[in-house]
Formats: structure tokens, C-alpha cells, sequence
């Protein structure tokens, strides 16, 4: 349901991945509107925590060897390392995702969120995430998870707070959310572009929150509560209607998106490559048929078939899409360690998903700087003639080069979170010693 139906002001619909807040008028057709934000994103990327490094014993010295030419020309070939225990289909997964974010919401093209569910994706990652790490004891896991998440969101509201004052914004008691987001963080219509995004944060606080029973739940039974994770969106469509409110859009946020989550469980256990090929490829394709049947014959509750205006239809497509994904991970073995071999987009990967917080939050800014960006190059004659300054296409692209520059500039943030050292930018080759 909208924000503006629950009596905050915020935006119509329902947002990508899905990102409430979002209408029919999507996309930056013209400049004149700026499109609804999105969902974006997931976090929900993992990094293992830091172990205590053993002893170190110092070897004997050895006379000094110089490597041959040969040897030190394949040294310089090989790839950068990753960090341990990553897995480059997921990591692929979550940057493919993440582009498409940042794509649907320069665009608004409705049949992207079907082509490629990026909210549910990122949910069921962040999932088998969770589940890994709570092998750990759960309050060290939720705290790490906290340390994480918070700090970048933090750094980011300062300045989104700060504009808003700026700009009339009188907030109330709700700006506690704005600390740690349980709820959704209050503001004005003038910021409501950039911070309408936060859905998602709050979702994935929760579900990290609810973690350690959902996963004592799902160990009992694990199929069936496997499947049973869908009923509450069908409650919530059905039976009983949530209020028009933070707690309202919360519920149906987190019933929408429970069967990715369980599913990344599901994944991590063993369960997925457990179960017969037939029934997981009839299971999803009837999932994934239902949501797209529903989603198209109630277009006139909506006025479009997106997906991230109608949570149903959304909670069924992405479970069908979803399940194939992770299955076929699990049956197949798939890992795409080939990915190492081409080191720019190996690096590429590495970066979106060391920086996915980044991107997520600081997208919507830049494709906000964009517009008043793109117009100053009208005054410029050689711009005008040359440039395809009214394409959306080009926006696109400079709203890319303005992520590159948060990402440059504010990523740093989530190396402190992490406890690691900051880099501008993570997965580059270790320095080299000598002359």
C-alpha cells in the first residue's frame, strides 16, 4: 500500500524489488519527474568475520632468489585474491541485481522487475548469508550484522537529514528511526526521492532480527515451512488486511519477501540439492505463473503489471525465480570460478559487492544530480550539438559516473564497518614489494 494511503505523504505504490513508493509515472521522461525510488538492493552481502591470526614463526633466512623474468611476468598475470569464502555466482547475482536497480529506476520499465527480480534475489542471498553465520552464536552474529549495516546508513542520513532541515522539514518522535530503522525514517516531500529506499534496510534488520528462531523454525520441518512461507502474503491478500501504517507496510514487506529468505536457508542446509529436479522446475514454473497471471489480470488495480505495485503477485514470481536460481547453484555445483580468469570484470563484481550499501543508498542522489547536472550541459553549444543530452540513455550513463564518485568518496565507510582497512577501492592487487 502507498505511503500516501497510510497518511505519511510518501510516495503511490508500491516500490521496486520491492520498493514501495512507486506509480505509474516512472522514469525521467522529459526531467520533468524524477522517478520513484527503488528498493533496492540488498544488502545483505556477507564478509566472515575477522579470526585471530595464528603464530607466526620466523623461518630461517635464506640466501635472496631472483625470479626469473618468466616467473615474475605470470606473477603479474594472476588475478587479485578474493576475499575468503566467497562465492562468485552469488556475488554476481547480487551486482547483476544492483545494476538492474539502478536501471528500472532511471527507466521505470515495468517487465524489468519480471526479467529480473532484484529484491528477492538479494533476500534469498542474504538469507543463506545468515544462516552461515549463525553456525556462530547468534547475539555476535546480529551485532556484526548491526556494526555493518548501520554506520554507512548513518553517514548517508546526515546528509539527507540535513538537506531536508534545510528545506522546511520539521520532524517529530519518528526520527529515532533514523538511528536504527526498525521503522520507516520520516521526511519530506522534497527528499522523499532518496530516502523512500530505506524500505529495504528496515526489511533486511528485521528479518537479520528474526533470524535465529526462523532458522530453529525451519530446522524442525524444513520443507513444508519452506512452502508454508508463503501463506502469510496470501493472509495478508486474502484474510486479513494490515493497517495503513509503518507496521502495516512492514508486515507486508516481510511476508512478501519470507519465502527468498527461508530459501537461502534452505540452501545453506543442503536442502535444495536434496529435493528431485522434476518437482523444483513444476514448483517454480507454477510459482512464477501464478504471479505473472496475477500481476497481469489486476492491472486495473494498479494501472500497470510491475511487479513492485502488487506484493502478491511479486511474493509468488520471485519465489518461482528465486528457488530456480539457488537449485540450480546447488544441483549443478555451479560457482563461477571461470570469472577469475577475466580480472577487470572480476574486479568489477568485487567492488559492487564490497560497495553494496554504497550503491544502494547513493544511487537515487545521483540520478537525482543527474537532471540539473545534464542541464548545465545545454549551456555549453558543442554539448548541445554533440551530446544526446535528452536521451535517457545518456542520464544513465552520467548517473553511473556520479555513483562511481559516492562510491569513490563515501564507500571508505563500509571498510571502517567491516573493520577492515579503507581502500578506494577494494579488490585491487596487494602492493608489490621492492624496488
Amino acid at each position: 500500500m502507498s505511503w500516501e494511503q497510510q497518511g505519511y505523504g510518501y510516495g503511490q505504490g508500491y516500490g521496486d524489488g520491492y520498493g514501495y513508493g512507486y506509480g505509474q509515472d516512472h522514469g525521467y521522461s522529459e526531467y520533468a519527474q524524477q522517478p520513484r525510488p527503488q528498493q533496492y538492493g540488498e544488502y545483505g552481502y556477507g564478509v566472515p568475520e575477522a579470526t585471530a591470526p595464528m603464530p607466526v614463526v620466523e623461518p630461517e633466512p635464506e640466501p635472496p632468489v631472483t625470479a626469473a623474468p618468466a616467473d615474475a611476468e605470470a606473477e603479474e598475470e594472476k588475478p587479485p585474491p578474493r576475499p575468503p569464502g566467497r562465492d562468485r555466482y552469488f556475488d554476481t547475482l547480487r551486482a547483476v541485481a544492483l545494476i538492474r536497480v539502478v536501471t528500472y529506476h532511471t527507466f521505470g520499465w515495468a517487465w524489468a522487475g519480471m526479467v529480473f527480480p532484484s529484491m528477492g534475489i538479494m533476500f534469498g542471498l542474504a538469507g543463506t548469508l545468515m544462516a552461515k553465520s549463525l553456525e556462530r552464536p547468534a547475539p555476535k552474529v546480529i551485532r556484526s550484522r548491526l556494526r555493518r549495516l548501520l554506520p554507512p546508513f548513518w553517514f548517508w542520513g546526515v546528509f539527507v537529514v540535513l538537506a531536508m532541515l534545510v528545506h522546511d522539514w520539521m520532524p517529530g518522535w519518528q526520527i529515532v528511526f533514523w538511528v536504527v530503522p526498525l521503522g520507516d525514517p520520516p521526511g519530506n516531500a522534497w527528499g522523499e526521492q532518496a530516502w523512500e529506499i530505506l524500505w529495504y534496510l528496515r526489511t533486511y534488520l528485521w528479518f537479520v532480527l528474526l533470524s535465529p528462531l526462523l532458522l530453529r523454525v525451519f530446522r524442525l520441518a524444513p520443507v513444508p515451512v519452506l512452502l508454508l512461507s508463503l501463506a502469510p502474503i496470501v493472509v495478508l491478500h486474502s484474510l486479513w488486511e494490515p493497517p495503513d501504517d509503518r507496521l502495516g507496510s512492514a508486515l507486508t514487506d516481510l511476508a512478501t519477501f519470507l519465502f527468498c529468505w527461508i530459501l537461502g536457508f534452505a540452501h545453506r542446509d543442503g536442502v535444495l540439492e536434496r529435493l528431485k529436479p522434476f518437482a523444483v522446475v513444476v514448483l517454480s514454473l507454477a510459482a512464477i505463473g501464478f504471479g505473472g497471471w496475477y500481476a497481469f489480470t489486476h492491472q486495473a488495480e494498479t494501472g500497470s503489471y510491475d511487479l513492485d505495485d502488487i506484493p502478491l503477485a511479486q511474493a509468488f514470481w520471485s519465489a518461482g525465480y528465486v528457488l530456480l536460481l539457488m537449485w540450480a547453484k546447488s544441483y549443478f555445483g555451479i560457482d563461477f570460478a571461470w570469472l577469475t580468469r577475466f580480472r577487470r570484470t572480476d574486479r568489477i563484481v568485487t567492488v559492487f559487492n564490497s560497495r553494496a550499501v554504497t550503491i544502494y543508498l547513493w544511487h537515487e542522489i545521483a540520478l537525482i544530480l543527474a537532471v540539473p547536472l545534464i542541464d548545465r550541459f545545454w549551456d555549453v553549444p558543442a554539448f548541445e550539438k554533440w551530446l544526446p543530452l535528452e536521451s535517457q540513455w545518456f542520464m544513465f550513463g552520467v548517473g553511473w559516473v556520479l555513483i562511481a564518485v559516492f562510491v569513490l568518496v563515501c564507500g571508505w565507510v563500509e571498510d571502517v564497518a567491516g573493520k577492515r582497512k579503507p581502500q578506494l577501492l577494494p579488490g585491487g592487487r596487494a602492493a608489490r614489494m621492492g624496488p
